[in-house]
């Protein structure tokens, strides 16, 4: 099968690299890492077993042509890159799969494409890209497989069982959409938390006193951090059951349980640093917008309170700011 994969960064090079180790005829379009994996290839370090891969690589969408399947792994602030890089890779039969964060990665695909050749993939994995052409791989590496209109097809199943047979556990979603806000129960507060954390705000109220000591500008909260402090625990659960119940509320079906599941899950993880922190600590943007904003305007839609995630949007909106300045 000839994939395509735009945004090259962990996840992209994780799942292109297992893709490529497998036999397909992986492409990667690259910008800054393209001199590395050229030279070197895809190096992945992982508890399950180190692989190098070498993709076919490219700078341009045109040199890669059509493709049957095309998996996206760029950051969701780049979507506006989508009518230049997209359109050279997908034939009226290729399948365009978003790894991306949060909500509206589907629809913006589908202002370009039939809705019909779009899915969504959610990525349950602990990844980090450390350098151009190397990713490590510490834990998990599940997707949840979707189609952005409607059940399951036969492509939706053929699909996982591709992504099966190159080592990824796949499995399919009778809901995508229910499937989104589940992972953001998960994403909201680990992702927003560290973050505001880093920049020394107080989120539990109108203050922005840090609870914890000063911290200096980029030391952000990882995982371990967060639930080793009771009051950080406190709200990254209060925000769990507040993105559960806009869930709920909008019409998909998740037991407040999945809180505790989730937390319990992630003191596996250790001293996991989101992807949004390694963002905020490195100067890029943060995925605002379908990461925390969306869901905010979604829940509020739905006449659902959601104090936590509305004081936790307002801290991240006067950070990004901040720092644009």
């Amino acid at each position: 099968m000839r994939i395509g994969v735009v945004g090259c960064g962990a996840v992209g090079s994780y799942y292109g690299a297992k893709l490529c180790r497998a036999g397909q005829d992986v492409h990667f379009l690259l910008r800054s890492d393209y001199e590395a994996v050229l030279r070197a290839g895809v190096s992945i370090f992982s508890p399950e077993g180190d692989f190098n891969a070498r993709p076919r690589c490219a700078k341009t969408a045109g040199e890669i042509g059509p493709c049957d399947l095309v998996l996206i792994g760029l950051k969701t602030t780049a979507n506006g890159e989508f009518p230049r890089l997209l359109p050279p890779l997908v034939a009226p039969s290729t399948a365009v799969i978003t790894l991306q964060n949060g909500l509206g990665n589907e629809e913006a695909l589908a202002g370009l494409f039939p809705p019909g050749q779009i899915l969504g993939g959610l990525c349950f994995v602990c990844l980090n890209r450390t350098e151009p052409g190397v990713v490590r791989h510490t834990g998990y590496g599940m997707i949840m497989l979707g189609e952005f209109e409607g059940c399951p097809r036969a492509r939706t199943h053929e699909i996982a069982s591709l992504l099966c047979g190159a080592g990824v556990n796949c499995r399919v979603a009778d809901d995508l959409a229910r499937a989104h806000w589940e992972k953001l129960a998960w994403n909201i507060p680990f992702n927003g938390l560290g973050v505001a954390g880093a920049a020394g705000f107080d989120a539990f109220g109108d203050s922005r006193k840090p609870i914890a000591g000063r911290r200096r500008l980029g030391d952000c909260l990882t995982t371990d951090k967060l639930l080793a402090d009771p009051r950080w625990e406190g709200l990254v659960r209060e925000l769990m059951l507040e993105v559960i119940r806009a869930a709920n509320a909008l019409g998909y079906p998740i037991p407040e349980s999945l809180a505790e599941k989730q937390i319990e899950r992630t003191r596996t993880m250790e001293a996991y640093k989101a992807s949004t922190l390694i963002d905020f600590e490195q100067g890029r943007s943060i995925e605002l917008e379908g990461l925390f904003l969306e869901p905010l305007r979604r829940a509020k839609a739905a006449g659902v309170f959601v104090p936590r995630l509305e004081t936790l949007c307002r801290v991240l909106r006067e950070i990004e700011m901040a720092r644009t300045r």
